[in-house]
């Protein structure tokens, strides 16, 4: 008797725990259902899935940036959508007004969005000026100089070598015909036989070294779960035009950024300062450094966003950018980024942005408007921020 009642105990236990370190991946399958019912099955249409993550590539580019902002004490980065304008004008008028190539364009755009983010480094970093103060006064800035740029003007560019670098898409000979696309299908499977043999070894490795671990439930029902929202998700590509240029960059931006966080010690130096600078100081850490990194790192992730949103839209004209920035540090916090610092994961952000995108997508797709939408938006981010708030006074953080 006493043994049933143990294992009933800890099946509790274990599902438990795999609500509450899955609860955001969860809350994005229901908000997916809810819509799916309430737009009458328009939600997954194949062109709106595909437009999901096409809609949403800047917003999951800035947050692995921003979160690195987050990790090192709660800071955030006000400036990013005025560097975006800027980027985004600078990269217009080279192209449509000065005629300049494509290929010239793009690395001087990412540099000048580089260079945005060490200017903000350096203050933040080695002078020690707040983030908030530093950046808004950047926010400011960088929009004056984009609209100086564009002369308060609307620049559009139709280049087409410039659109295909970040707007084509792909077709894979043998796999994909005018006919059928079946190339998002076969990438798809072979992901989810990687993420199921990373869950095993990992779990193998630590189980040989003796470490804590999840529990089995957890570990694989959070695979079985990602890779049964992965698998749908490329049949619905493939129902479309398949797999987009622009999904490749933001794949390979967010698996950079999950190697550096969770692979690398430089990338738990972030984690480090924000539990506690002092200690990370005196245990050797330049945490000057790791400031200026976060930022600088940002402003670079912000021209590349520049250059993406350009793509998208077609044109940028003074107001681009608004608000993106609210994107990027609502996608962190929702998707389990402490607003205290050092705590956070990729993984937890793009779960974050996607579930941003589809609330914005349902709502437009229901025909609610733009103040409705901000809202829910801020609702849902404050929600998230008080489920962070009270799990950390409960375990004593």
């Amino acid at each position: 008797m006493s043994t049933k009642k143990e294992a009933m105990s800890e099946n509790q236990i274990n599902l438990g725990e795999f609500l509450t370190k899955n609860s955001m991946t969860i809350a994005l399958v229901i908000v997916f259902v809810l819509f799916y019912f309430l737009t009458g099955g328009r939600l997954l249409y194949a062109q709106n899935m595909s437009n999901l993550l096409l809609q949403n590539g800047y917003v999951l580019v800035m947050a692995c940036g921003m979160l690195l902002c987050i990790l090192t004490g709660g800071n955030i980065d006000l400036s990013v959508g005025s560097v975006i304008c800027m980027v985004g004008g600078m990269a217009a008028v080279m192209i449509t007004n000065r005629g300049i190539s494509t290929y010239v364009t793009i690395p001087v755009c990412i540099l000048v969005g580089l260079l945005a983010g060490i200017w903000q480094g350096y203050w933040i970093g080695y002078v020690r000026i707040p983030p908030f103060i530093t950046t808004l006064g950047g926010m400011f800035i960088f929009r004056g100089i984009g609209r100086l740029i564009l002369d308060s003007k609307t620049v559009s560019v139709q280049d087409a070598a410039f659109l295909n670098i970040f707007t084509a898409y792909i077709k894979i000979p043998g796999l994909d015909t005018d006919a059928r696309i079946l190339s998002p299908l076969v990438v798809g499977i072979v992901v989810v036989i990687l993420i199921f043999y990373s869950t095993i070894s990992s779990r193998a490795n630590k189980a040989k070294k003796g470490y804590r671990q999840n529990s089995a439930l957890s570990d694989f029902g959070r695979s079985v779960l990602i890779s049964a929202v992965l698998l749908f998700y490329c049949y619905l590509l493939c129902q479309y035009k398949g797999i987009s240029v622009m999904l490749v960059w933001v794949v390979v931006v967010c698996l950079i950024y999950h190697f550096i966080t969770s692979k690398t010690a430089f990338g738990r130096y972030f984690y480090a300062v924000g539990g506690n600078e002092k200690a990370s100081q005196l245990s050797g850490i330049n945490t000057n450094r790791v400031y200026f990194i976060a930022y600088a790192n940002m402003g670079l992730l912000a021209g590349l966003c520049g250059l993406l949103c350009l793509a998208r839209v077609g044109s940028v004209n003074g107001a681009t950018g608004t608000s993106f920035e609210m994107d990027a540090i609502g996608s962190c916090f929702i998707g389990g980024a402490s607003a205290y610092g050092g705590s956070g994961r990729v993984s937890g952000v793009i779960i974050g942005a996607l579930l941003l995108g589809v609330i914005n997508m349902g709502m437009s797709i229901m025909g609610i408007g733009d103040s409705w939408q901000y809202v829910v938006k801020g609702g849902v981010l404050l929600v998230a921020v008080i489920f962070d708030v009270v799990s950390n006074r409960k375990s004593g953080k």
